[in-house]
């Protein structure tokens, strides 16, 4: 693996309004000194709005962070940012995200995970143009929905990801095989991320833990999917973000094949927390959190709000990551406690939500 320099560099953040996103250009902003960093979203309405904005105000604090409102599967302005910012590094975390929606809306999975993706791939690929300023490692976010229901645990970047039971876990795996392929053809340096489960403060709505909040707060029931005997690889967001940092300073080394072209230099790593969690303990753990933050009563009835009901198309009722490659590579492995990591998304929502 070759190190890559953030110091001094240009970094395209996709998807900065997100949750991983904005969380990465902050840290990025925290742990590098002279760093510019252009952040592109298209703000839709997928969830919350006001989220994402809270998250862009934190990000306009720095000076050098660029915001552009506009959609990655925009070819043309795309290029235009390629032409106007020049960027070295390339994080991809724009993408329609979610199982179930894909089910109901696959329009915006196509749109998004597939053609946006191809006009970053280009646009890398023209970086390399005389006289451009060429993308030293573009690194992209996949995901752990791309193991489908793969019988073998803990999951290996080394297993056959040939079953999706979603439409947005075959656009992550299209997503590796398109990097693979433009690693091989133009010698682009590509790390592809399987995200497992991840959550935290200011997190996506559409997750569970948020979710479950937002109904019991209100006195809803809330629904645990395959009578609870889901596990789940819970990853908090600071170690989600310090994966993808440490990911972003080593590239994958570039080398020449027996067939005198390019040794694809690409990689693939799972960011987990190498640790299961039942959804039913994880429920317990969240309503203590909940009511030790002040979100809910000390005297709320969890059992009359919780019911039990059978498996979701398209969910699988594990993920759990392998996570020995990261450690191998990187030295880093995720830590955070279940318990840890919703305390401080329960105050965080009491904050926000009930301030």
């Amino acid at each position: 693996m070759s190190n890559v320099s953030l110091e001094g560099k240009t970094v395209l953040v996709t998807g900065a309004a997100g949750f991983i996103g904005s969380n990465l250009v902050k840290r990025l902003y925290k742990d590098l000194k002279d760093v510019t960093v252009i952040g592109i979203d298209n703000m839709n309405d997928y969830y919350d709005v006001r989220l994402k904005e809270a998250r862009l105000e934190e990000l306009a604090a720095h000076p050098s962070f660029a915001f552009v409102k506009g959609s990655i599967a925009d070819k043309e302005l795309i290029n235009q940012i390629f032409k106007d910012y020049k960027p070295q590094i390339v994080v991809n975390l724009a993408a329609q995200a979610g199982v179930r929606y894909s089910i109901i809306n696959p329009d915006a999975y196509v749109e998004s995970n597939l053609i946006g993706f191809y006009n970053i791939l280009e646009a890398c690929r023209h970086s390399y143009d005389e006289g451009n300023t060429p993308v030293e490692h573009l690194v992209y976010a996949s995901s752990s929905s791309v193991y489908g229901s793969n019988k073998k645990v803990p999951y290996s970047t080394d297993d056959k990801v040939d079953n999706p039971v979603s439409l947005y876990a075959a656009t992550k795996k299209s997503n590796e095989l398109m990097a693979h392929a433009y690693a091989k053809l133009y010698n682009i340096p590509c790390t592809g991320l399987r995200f497992f489960t991840v959550y935290g403060p200011a997190g996506r709505p559409d997750m569970a833990y948020f979710g479950f909040t937002d109904k019991l707060r209100v006195g809803k029931t809330i629904q645990i999917f395959n009578y609870g005997n889901c596990k789940r690889d819970f990853t908090y967001i600071d170690d989600i973000v310090t994966g993808v940092e440490k990911v972003m300073g080593k590239a994958p080394d570039r080398a020449t094949g027996e067939d005198g072209l390019p040794v694809p230099p690409y990689a693939l790593y799972n960011i987990g927390n190498n640790n299961p969690e039942n959804l039913l303990d994880f429920v317990q753990i969240l309503s203590e959190e909940l009511v030790r933050a002040g979100v809910l009563p000390e005297d709320y009835d969890f059992e009359a709000h919780k019911e039990l009901v059978p498996m979701q198309p398209g969910d699988v009722p594990v993920t759990y990551a392998d996570t020995s490659a990261l450690e191998r590579d990187f030295g880093f492995k995720p830590s955070t406690s279940l318990r840890d990591g919703l305390r401080r998304f329960a105050e965080w929502y009491k904050g926000f939500y009930m301030a």
